[in-house]
């Protein structure tokens, strides 16, 4: 009786922060904003109703399902790489931060990366010319 509230619990609480990410998905001012609401509690979201899935399994119908383990490891390590690979994309596109944001972390890397790869290219023509 526990057992289920408690699983039931589990599911609720990922349900609703699902959700709300979902809302945050919507409401949220810029990209960025919104990469974060789309991994780190959908993330959190979906891990809490896939184990609330699993202790069912486990506990109630005497089955370890590795199907849903390799859906929590699997949404575990994908869902925040994703969303960094989105941000970082869209900061190198020169998508603009909101216009309260206070902080620019990539701007300085972005900035040093843009340098390095000028350089590069200035070799690689330089290289072009003398050897035609």
């Amino acid at each position: 009786m526990i057992g289920e509230l408690l699983i039931g619990l589990l599911v609720l609480f990922g349900a609703v922060v699902s959700a709300l990410s979902a809302f945050g998905l919507v409401r949220l001012p810029d990209a960025y904003m919104r990469s974060h609401a789309a991994t780190k509690s959908t993330t959190l979201g979906v891990l809490c109703i896939l184990s609330g899935a699993f202790l069912y399994f486990m506990f109630y119908l005497d089955h370890v399902s590795a199907k849903l383990l390799l859906g929590i490891v699997f949404v575990f390590i994908t869902a925040p790489v994703g969303g960094h690979l989105n941000g970082r994309a869209a900061h190198r596109t020169g998508v603009p931060l909101w216009k309260n944001s206070v902080r620019d972390d990539l701007s300085e890397a972005t900035k040093q990366e843009r340098q390095q790869q000028q350089q590069q290219l200035d070799t690689m023509q330089q290289e072009h010319r003398q050897h035609p």
